[in-house]
């Protein structure tokens, strides 16, 4: 057994050195999230940087859209016995204060994104419900997850194009999570095969000038809840969050598709006024296609990747029919949010897998 600099900080949550976590489950993951744009269809930045303790394994990836270019930059390495250590390749994330500044960057590379990005928190870190999903007798998810809005400076640089990053208009939202999901190389199938299941998942971090909310629904093919949350933040952290009832979800989708061109977000907060929110998705990003999280067999979140670093650029362009047809998926999209007079802009994150009672087919 063998210590790291870790050990040495009074925060140890099981009789084990810190590098080892407290399950050997395979699918333990602890992982960055941040998503930056300029509140308008410009361009959206999405950066992830992972650790999974039990694979041996570290990654990271940046995935940019601008105009009809996707563009992504992923890398990863053997995770070593510093946890401490975020560096993977030309990639780094830094805690300037916890819970409310961070420094993200990705070194200058052959792949034509690069970034050093500062993020400040504009509303205190809010923990969201447990996220618990057993599915054909196995535990799917089982993991928390801290959340923030917040506004970003620095620059970006796409294809030798510098775009400096200021926090009047450079938006953002963030996550922190950790625990069990899907990563790693594809398991045997075993009785998961008899049914790929559902995913009805809605997750919208909105900021406006002087809140936020954040909602979470998500339903099973029966139309139950899975997991929800609304609540209403302000950047007093003494003000307690106020919570907004059970949300309702109304999406509005592209004819013959799944792709949400609008949605109505519903909130009846216990002895308050209800309200509803207009959601509008204004640049779509594919979450899924040159990150990691799912699509390519030779490259998902936690997949081991051999003994030296390894350092990827895909990009496409999604004017071009095969190219556009990689885009299926998660989406993560810049949304635009109204309701009484006020407009903000935030994450519309969506994707409406397998049946579901809202749809006829």
């Amino acid at each position: 057994m063998t210590l790291s600099p870790l050990d040495d900080y009074p925060i140890h949550q099981v009789p084990e050195v810190m590098r080892h976590v407290g399950t050997s489950d395979r699918n333990f993951y602890d992982r960055y999230y941040f998503n930056c744009h300029p509140c308008s269809d410009e361009l959206m930045l999405i950066i992830g940087v992972g650790q999974y303790p039990n694979l041996g394994v570290t990654d990271a990836f940046a995935v940019v859209r601008r105009g009809p270019v996707h563009k992504a930059v992923r890398a990863s390495r053997e995770l070593g016995l510093d946890r401490m250590n975020t560096e993977v390749g030309p990639f780094r994330v830094e805690v300037i204060e916890g819970l409310k500044k961070l420094r993200v960057v990705l070194e200058d590379n052959e792949h034509g994104l690069s970034f050093d990005l500062s993020w400040e928190g504009s509303i205190p870190a809010q923990v969201e419900p447990q996220h618990y999903l057993r599915w054909q007798e196995r535990v799917v998810f089982d993991s928390k997850r801290m959340a923030q809005t917040g506004c970003w400076s620095g620059s970006i640089t796409v294809d030798g194009e510098t775009i400096e990053v200021t926090p009047d208009h450079w938006w953002g939202t963030r996550d922190r999570s950790w625990g069990i999901r899907p990563v790693g190389e594809s398991e045997p199938p075993g009785i998961q095969i008899k049914n790929a299941g559902t995913f009805y998942w809605l997750y919208t971090p909105i900021q406006f000038e002087d809140h936020s909310i954040l909602c979470i629904v998500q339903e099973d093919e029966k139309g139950r809840r899975v997991l929800e949350e609304a609540v209403r933040v302000w950047p007093d952290p003494a003000r307690e969050p106020e919570y907004l009832g059970r949300p309702e979800y109304q999406p509005v989708y592209a004819e013959g598709t799944r792709d949400v061109v609008t949605a109505t977000i519903s909130f009846s907060p216990p002895g308050g006024k209800p309200f509803e929110v207009r959601a509008t998705p204004i640049l779509p990003v594919h979450l899924m296609v040159g990150t990691g999280y799912g699509l390519e067999p030779d490259w998902k979140h936690g997949m081991y990747q051999g003994p030296e670093l390894k350092v990827q650029g895909v990009t496409y362009d999604t004017t071009r029919d095969e190219d556009a047809a990689r885009m299926w998926g998660l989406v993560d999209a810049v949304g635009r949010f109204e309701y009484e007079g006020r407009v903000g802009y935030g994450l519309f994150e969506y994707w409406a897998l397998g049946p579901h009672p809202s749809f006829s087919e």
